[in-house]
């Protein structure tokens, strides 16, 4: 079988996972793991992405990642490297501890991020007992549930913003949305040419790629949009924060614009929008 094709562009989201060679534990202990959250921490800061989701299991990792530039694979060589790195140094071994190339299933946001992020929280229950779920400590699910401090590299404001406006409720219903799928199949078993997840005109809009052709510069084209940027955001310059910040809000989740597109039209950092996105209305 021939290596899947490596489809990147802005705004580009994924399931990524790496394995351990045959089978090989990669994650010893919480140190193993602290270390690797710290680097993915890292890898976040430099190249601006937005996780979405992560688990960290004892002989793999899943990690949902949203991709403002097309970084993907630098990000990953960092991710893989620095992490091998570390672990033959601690553990004072040699030679690569994953598996090949990571892997990556290029998804549609809108009609798949939320069974794509329930899939890789839930591998935490395939550990045993359902409760298994709330106690795991090494997932992204406790905190977008509202249960601990989320790490400053996770980025929940799509995941709880599709549950609403007010963030206990939001929280309260990602738990349930969660909980309701443990005995779900996994919404990986739809994609199709290896690396693709979506609806037939997703999938059509990603066909010129895998016949060879480069991706444009800006990726597909965008749905169309009910309003500008320059229309939401007209005369923001003399309105309060408080205004400007649930007028980023409105541009992210309601009209679909990146972080990246409303940081650029604003004049702000990606992560200064990320953070906006992120303080909900408790």
């Amino acid at each position: 079988m021939s290596r899947p094709v490596r489809i990147e562009f802005p705004g580009a989201i994924y399931h990524i996972t790496s394995r351990g060679t045959e089978g090989q534990t990669v994650f010893l202990d919480r140190d193993d793991r602290g270390v690797f959250l710290n680097i993915l921490d890292n890898i976040v800061s430099r190249f601006g992405w937005l996780i979405h989701a992560y688990v960290l299991m004892d002989d793999h990792y899943h990690l949902v990642v949203e991709i403002p530039q097309a970084t993907l694979s630098r990000g990953m060589r960092q991710l893989n490297g620095v992490y091998t790195q570390h672990f033959n140094r601690r553990h004072e071994s040699v030679g690569p501890i994953f598996q090949g190339r990571f892997k990556s299933v290029l998804f549609e946001k809108e009609a798949y991020l939320l069974p794509v992020c329930r899939h890789v929280v839930l591998n935490a229950v395939r550990l045993g007992a359902p409760s298994q779920l709330t106690r795991y400590r090494w997932s992204s699910h406790r905190a977008t549930a509202g249960q601990v401090d989320p790490p400053s590299f996770l980025h929940t404001g799509d995941v709880l913003g599709a549950f609403g406006k007010r963030q206990r409720d939001c929280q309260r219903k990602y738990r349930q949305f969660v909980e309701a799928g443990i005995d779900a199949g996994s919404p990986l078993d739809d994609r199709q040419h290896q690396v693709l997840l979506g609806s037939p005109a997703f999938l059509k809009s990603m066909a010129p790629i895998l016949q060879g052709e480069r991706m444009a510069k800006r990726g597909p084209r965008a749905a169309q949009r009910r309003r500008s940027l320059t229309s939401l955001f007209r005369n923001v310059q003399g309105q309060s924060r408080s205004v400007r910040n649930e007028k980023i809000r409105q541009a992210h989740l309601d009209h679909g614009y990146t972080l990246m597109e409303i940081g650029d039209h604003l004049g702000l950092h990606y992560t200064t929008v990320s953070k906006v996105v992120n303080l909900r209305t408790a």
